[in-house]
């Protein structure tokens, strides 16, 4: 089942409690007990060392692991009472405020993180009044973040309106949210109803979003490993063929290829693999002189044709 952003953060704050409690705990046993898949706490167990009790990373959580147990190496120096200098005190005050605000954040969770505020400003003295003088407001991807981690929490539906750069324009379709995740942006992988496959959705992106009363029924399918980047081409997606100069060698280096054959003018031809081939004109344009597409020849006279029309409208 996908996890929300609240739900990981309250496994990951139990598991802290969990391992000091078990030294060397196993893996499969630390796993069963959360009722998560082995990888799933690898995970977690690589985000825990960037917690700590200090901003400036002075006590962070020396937690790793060798596959089989895991362990925590320095439990008692950061089971110390917590103590906030002042301009750590205000961050983490005007950052609780904000969150508070979010829409779409379940009232229990407002509730349980506005009580914990108000203790921390009783704490902080002083720097809970300076605090009170920033404010942060969050840009719309805020909003569609907090619309999309209900969505998941309650199992309901989505409408977006949403911008695709590769066609240049606005779609609107109904989607079951899968899980958010991060790399580089943040992102949906939802099922969508109107192509009728799994797709990611980069919030930025999203002009509108709606929560829908029909329930969030996606097919049962298997979560992308991610580690490897967010494009991760399948054996069945079309082949496309480019051709680059010395000086757009950098393509092999930032798309996922099945090969990069040498040239003899310090080019290389490239083979890969994309689900959305009409995506690559975008990047014969960035290209300009340095490369071009070969085939397959739609999209390859698809790209001459929108490389005119630029050049048209820099001529007026």
């Amino acid at each position: 089942m996908a996890t929300n952003a609240i739900d990981q953060t309250r496994r990951m704050l139990s598991l802290v409690t969990y391992l000091r409690e078990r030294p060397g705990a196993r893996v499969s046993d630390v796993a069963r007990a959360f009722g998560i898949s082995e990888d799933e706490l690898i995970a977690d167990l690589d985000v825990l060392p960037m917690c700590g009790t200090s901003f400036r990373g002075g006590d962070l959580l020396d937690i790793d692991t060798d596959g089989d147990r895991i362990w925590w190496h320095n439990p008692d120096d950061v089971a110390e009472p917590l103590r906030l200098a002042a301009d750590e005190a205000t961050a983490l005050l005007v950052a609780a405020r904000a969150v508070a605000t979010l829409p779409g954040l379940r009232e229990g969770d407002r509730q349980a993180l506005l009580r914990a505020t108000a203790k921390l400003e009783a704490a902080a003295g002083e720097a809970a009044g300076a605090s009170s003088r920033v404010s942060v407001t969050f840009e719309s991807e805020g909003g569609v973040f907090a619309d999309v981690d209900r969505a998941i929490a309650e199992r309901r539906r989505l409408w977006l309106r949403y911008y695709s750069p590769a066609r240049d324009e606005l779609t609107e379709r109904e989607v079951d949210p899968i899980r958010l995740f991060a790399v580089g942006h943040t992102y949906v992988e939802a099922w969508c109803r109107l192509s009728e496959a799994r797709r990611t959705f980069r919030l930025d992106r999203v002009a509108e979003i709606k929560l829908l009363d029909a329930p969030s029924d996606p097919p049962p399918v298997e979560l992308r490993d991610l580690s490897e980047g967010l494009v991760q081409p399948a054996a069945e997606d079309p082949e496309v063929v480019i051709e680059v100069g010395p000086g757009g060698r950098w393509v092999a280096e930032y798309y996922p290829h099945d090969s990069a054959e040498e040239q003899s003018d310090g080019g290389l031809r490239i083979t890969l693999r994309t689900p959305e081939p009409a995506s690559l004109r975008r990047l014969a344009l960035r290209l300009g002189r340095d490369g071009h597409i070969v085939s397959p020849q739609a999209l390859a006279d698809s790209a001459r044709q929108a490389s005119r029309q630029a050049l048209a409208a820099y001529g007026e």
